[in-house]
């Protein structure tokens, strides 16, 4: 079920995601909004283009020990572990808040081999409420000395095939920036049967206590996110649209309305706010506000009509 578009005054903010439609292009991005609950008193969900929760593993996950987060120059670093209750307990005790949302709701999935991830998209066919599933293929493969899924496009392609056998939704893959080519991997998830892509995960980073002489993060290296990411997030969104004929989902560093129509302008169909959320918890709403006020302002028929409009 698609989103209500609110009020933007008349501008047309409706995009597809292959055979998903938005109402508007801004996601909430995974690992930022918990399961939505936890900020339905913080801004309006239902004027949401999407919600996509927090990774979900097969297993609870209890994540890595604190400290955990810590605050970077124009963003943050996080090692929680992907800690989130299970997909049974997804299901069970999640699941009934969501599908009670008038906005499409897209599962992040993660795991630990090609099997599970497989065996996490069937458990969830069939599930009422599901609009969606995101990829999250940055995981550890334990089976080959825990090399990312994402950094091989043999690997990225078996997770990628092994969902898109189970799932009942249509699949995006995630991908990770902590590779040579991203391109290249992004090509093979189309061609094993992607039916959109989302990027940039986080980028791996440390920080240093100099007074202790000692990591700020007990697991010691995090994933980067925010504004500090957006360049090079922004430049791999450019890169990936002209690779790939599957819509791509923008991520890093927007937490504005022009970082949004800069991804868009790239190639982007769409775009999810994340770091963002914890500084302003209201700023995916006003950028959807801010995307409606654009598209009058320039008089365009659509805001599609800005997707891949970069002029080089």
């Amino acid at each position: 079920m698609a989103a209500l578009a609110g009020d933007t005054g008349g501008a047309d903010l409706r995009v597809d995601i292959g055979s998903l439609m938005l109402a508007n292009p801004v996601l909430t991005a995974s690992g930022t909004f918990g399961y939505a609950r936890e900020f339905e008193n913080l801004i309006n969900l239902h004027r949401l283009g999407g919600i996509i929760v927090k990774g979900i593993s097969l297993h609870p996950r209890q994540g890595n020990p604190p400290p955990r987060i810590a605050e970077t120059a124009c963003g943050m670093l996080n090692a929680i572990g992907l800690q989130n209750v299970g997909v049974e307990r997804f299901v069970s005790e999640k699941i009934p808040y969501l599908r009670g949302l008038n906005v499409p709701v897209i599962v992040n999935i993660l795991g630990d081999s090609v099997e599970q991830y497989g065996q996490i998209a069937a458990n969830l066919a069939g599930v009422e409420g599901i609009s969606a599933l995101e990829v999250n293929i940055s995981c550890p493969n334990v089976a080959h000395g825990g090399v990312s899924f994402g950094a091989d496009t043999k690997m990225a392609a078996a997770v990628t095939r092994a969902v898109k056998a189970a799932a009942d939704v249509p699949v995006m893959v995630k991908l990770s920036p902590n590779v040579t080519d991203i391109a290249a991997i992004a090509v093979a998830v189309q061609e094993a049967g992607a039916d959109s892509i989302s990027l940039i995960n986080t980028l791996i980073g440390m920080a240093i206590d100099v007074d202790r002489k000692k990591p700020v993060l007990a697991n010691m290296f995090g994933g980067l996110s925010g504004p500090a990411i957006k360049p090079v997030a922004l430049r791999m969104v450019y890169q990936v649209a002209r690779a790939v004929t599957i819509p791509v989902i923008g991520i890093g560093g927007i937490s504005t309305t022009e970082d949004a129509l800069e991804f868009m302008l790239a190639g982007a169909a769409a775009v999810q706010v994340g770091t963002a959320n914890f500084v302003n918890p209201r700023g995916a709403e006003q950028i959807v506000d801010g995307l409606g006020e654009y598209v009058t302002r320039e008089k365009l028929t659509s805001i599609r009509d800005i997707i891949g409009a970069l002029e080089c």
